[in-house]
């Protein structure tokens, strides 16, 4: 009978051990054996495969980022996720915030790249983060509208420190043309009208700053403002004598300016600031920070995974023990450093191990969303070992790497099976 129900209990298990051995035992042991083996699969090649792993560069770099991943993509993830669920439990709201949160999760890692490939775009008109970046900055230093403005042929003007100065003193009674070319219709700024020609005026400095330009060959009069060309609006002027600067004023909308009398005799200057180039944000996926920015997309999608786990093992605290915390006089800061976190400790730990397993084999952000520019600088194992067996035609070293990711893997998977079972002895 004994030997019956052990027949019958090892069918029921061959269809799983089959798969599982297809699926699982093989491929390893196949990976494994192909690790001593060369290029071509016909000469032996011993641990040579596995002495790249520490002499490539690429392979170098990939370990590296690796090691950052597993330092701060697991902490941030768990430590956002824990001060969700601690916050979540007080608010009306909590179960909506949540589902927010955990949202992300649904979304495939291919779907998830694609949008982060977008929202680190370096264009800010595409790039959510560059935008929000960009409208920072404009709000204390807002960038000019006139960053490739330059004079045109027979100008009056000439350059000076990143601006243009006059090459003659201007003097009251006598109008001031100030033509400039080179920026394109549609760049010109909203408040922009049709220029025109200044009007003399003995007690003061005035003048005309304009587009000088009109479409069509022989078209309009050079040094003139003609009725198809837009005035400068808020171009800066300066008045400027024995180097310095006397008086100032912005051009209004058709281009037209006035200074006081006292800068008779004085040179105008159009300074620098005029034509700095508009500041398109930081380049995240830039060698510098494309790591980071990776990172970032991935803590978006796992701290929902971490703050749905924090949160089953926070409906388990004793809420006994957060009141005699409260009652002897602990502050909420103090309550949860000193309470609530000790008693999660299993729930983080088993969180924290998850994700390091997680990102040890992180591939498809890094492949997404890194360009070719910087993917050498985001280069992850899992994407060498890809790059190695499929672009490189080095399947030995894949091998290697895949063995070696496998030895990484399995302490920290031991680690975690081994605090399950002292939780399921509790």
């Amino acid at each position: 009978m004994t030997g019956t129900r052990r027949t019958v209990a090892a069918l029921f298990l061959l269809p799983a051990l089959v798969l599982l051995g297809a699926l699982v035992v093989y491929p390893i042991g196949y990976s494994v054996v192909r690790s001593f083996y060369n290029a071509s699969g016909d000469g032996f090649a011993g641990v040579d495969n596995y002495k790249a792993l520490f002499t490539d560069d690429g392979i170098r770099t990939a370990l590296k980022n690796n090691i950052i991943w597993v330092v701060f993509a697991p902490a941030v993830s768990t430590a956002l996720g824990l001060v969700f669920a601690v916050l979540t439990e007080r608010v009306r709201w909590g179960t909506a915030f949540k589902l927010v949160v955990f949202m992300p999760m649904a979304i495939s890692m291919l779907a998830a790249g694609i949008i982060f490939r977008l929202v680190y775009d370096q264009d800010p008109d595409k790039g959510v983060a560059n935008a929000v970046w960009v409208g920072v900055h404009d709000t204390f230093a807002q960038s000019s509208a006139f960053p490739r403005a330059h004079p045109g042929r027979e100008s009056p003007l000439k350059p000076d420190q990143g601006g243009f100065v006059t090459t003659a003193p201007v003097h009251t009674g006598r109008p001031v043309t100030l033509p400039l070319v080179g920026v394109a219709p549609d760049q010109m700024p909203d408040s922009a009208k049709k220029a025109v020609a200044a009007r003399p005026d003995q007690a003061r400095i005035t003048g005309t700053t304009w587009q000088d330009f009109t479409r069509g060959k022989g078209v309009g009069k050079l040094g003139a403002p003609d009725p198809s060309e837009l005035g400068y609006a808020g171009m800066r002027i300066e008045a400027v004598k024995d180097g310095e600067v006397v008086a100032t004023t912005e051009a209004a909308g058709d281009g037209t300016f006035t200074l006081p009398a006292k800068a008779d005799g004085a040179l105008l200057r159009l300074p620098a600031s005029n034509f700095r180039e508009p500041y398109n944000g930081v380049d995240w996926l830039g060698p510098a920070l494309v790591t980071p920015a990776v990172i970032g997309s991935y803590v978006w999608m796992w701290a929902g995974f971490a703050m749905v786990l924090i949160a089953a093992g926070l409906a388990g605290v004793p809420q006994e023990l957060l009141e005699a915390a409260r009652v002897d006089g602990a502050n909420e800061w103090q309550v949860f450093r000193k309470v609530t976190v000790p008693l999660l400790a299993p729930v983080l730990a088993v969180v924290v191990v998850t994700l390091m397993i997680n990102v040890l084999k992180v591939f498809d952000l890094v492949y997404i969303i890194a360009p070719g520019s910087s993917q050498d600088d985001a280069n992850v194992l899992a994407l060498e070992l890809y790059r190695k067996g499929f672009a490189e035609g080095q399947p030995g070293i894949a091998s290697a790497i895949a063995v070696f990711l496998l030895l990484l893997v399995i302490p920290v998977m031991l680690f975690n099976i081994r605090r399950l079972r002292r939780e399921v002895r509790r």
